[in-house]
């Protein structure tokens, strides 16, 4: 795949449809990232990369070791280094214990958990080398805590955040930034509206929010970096 752009720092994010994903991915490009979306659906993804300046769009199973692999070599190859991994992919399977199945509980947690670990691993040794980068994950408040409804979610996300945790542990003396956003709430997108359409829009997640939140965390200084960071709606209880 060739491209045009010259030089600029290189912003994946993983997971990249309406909502948060898009919101972040045009954050990072309005303040001069190259941005490139990940997900499942190639063409979709190449249409939303269309409406979103100095991006580009690529298929990739993030469950998928080979995908991955492939995907951030073709990335390196079109842009260079990747100076800031957003994952923000997620298997939204809601499910109690008595209904769930092994299929969509291994599902859940190889999105959520498998393909943070994939996607980190192809940016880790170049971001080290470097002794910069950051790689942020999109929690939820399931990373915390389960519902009678997140059989499977719960345990994907929880491993998700004891993830990025020991990433953190390791990789922040050696200068790559690793934080997770915790979204307490209901993003604000044209089918969550439809889901709960009695809910002020003052009472949803801001995607937009979300996305200052994330670029605000590659500006901290390094002697006061955030690892967790939470983002809810002020009439959200909690």
């Amino acid at each position: 795949m060739s491209t045009s752009f010259e030089r600029r720092p290189v912003a994946v994010i993983a997971g990249a449809g309406p909502g948060n994903g898009q919101a972040i991915a045009r954050r990072f490009a309005e303040s001069g990232y190259v941005v490139v979306l990940l997900g499942r659906n190639a063409e979709k993804t190449q249409d939303l990369a269309k409406e979103i300046p100095q991006a580009v769009g690529y298929g990739c199973d993030v469950s998928d070791s080979d995908e991955v692999s492939s995907v951030f070599s073709q990335i390196r190859s079109d842009l260079g280094e990747v100076d800031v991994l957003v994952f923000n992919a997620g298997s939204a399977i809601f499910a109690d214990i008595e209904t769930v199945t092994a299929e969509q509980f291994e599902a859940s947690w190889r999105v959520n958990a498998l393909g943070g670990l994939l996607c980190s691993q192809a940016v880790i040794p170049e971001m080290v080398a470097r002794g910069a980068g950051h790689i942020l994950f999109i929690g939820a408040t399931a990373s915390r805590r389960g519902g009678a409804q997140m059989a499977a979610f719960a345990p994907a996300k929880a491993a998700q955040r004891s993830l990025a945790e020991s990433m953190a542990r390791q990789l922040w003396p050696k200068g790559v930034h690793v934080a997770l956003i915790i979204i307490d709430g209901i993003v604000d997108t044209p089918a969550t509206r439809a889901y709960v359409p009695d809910r002020p829009v003052e009472s949803l997640v801001a995607p937009d929010a979300v996305a200052h939140t994330a670029y605000e965390l590659t500006r901290q200084d390094r002697r006061g970096w955030s690892f967790e960071v939470e983002v809810r709606p002020f009439l959200e209880k909690w």
